[in-house]
């Protein structure tokens, strides 16, 4: 049987000035005790144009959990939460290269 649930995800530049690494150990224990754990997977690579010149690279690390309800159910809620790590990771750091998804998925019970 599948259940809804939401995944939250959180996209982080890997850098090595300390804020990055509390921004995201902060993010880790959010999740942690707020969902009961998370995944963080590191040297995702990024690639993108900076106004049609050539590729750039960033390595990024991702975190994220699954919230124990449907996103339908609770669009409004998601929506805040997620707005708030934004807003939360803008003030935190020198750059806003932080990306906030939620997604509906499936988990097998």
């Amino acid at each position: 049987m599948l259940s809804k649930r939401t995944r939250i995800d959180v996209y982080l530049p890997e850098k090595k000035a300390k804020v990055y690494r509390r921004l995201r150990k902060a993010i880790e224990s959010e999740f942690l005790f707020t969902f009961g754990g998370c995944t963080v997977i590191e040297g995702v690579r990024g690639l993108y144009l900076r106004s049609g010149e050539k590729p750039e690279e960033d390595r990024i690390t991702r975190v994220y959990a699954d919230m124990p309800f449907s996103l339908e159910d609770r669009l409004e809620e998601v929506s805040t939460y997620a707005d708030a790590l934004r807003e939360a990771a803008a003030e935190a750091l020198p750059e806003q290269s932080i990306l906030v998804t939620s997604e509906e998925i499936y988990h097998s019970l």
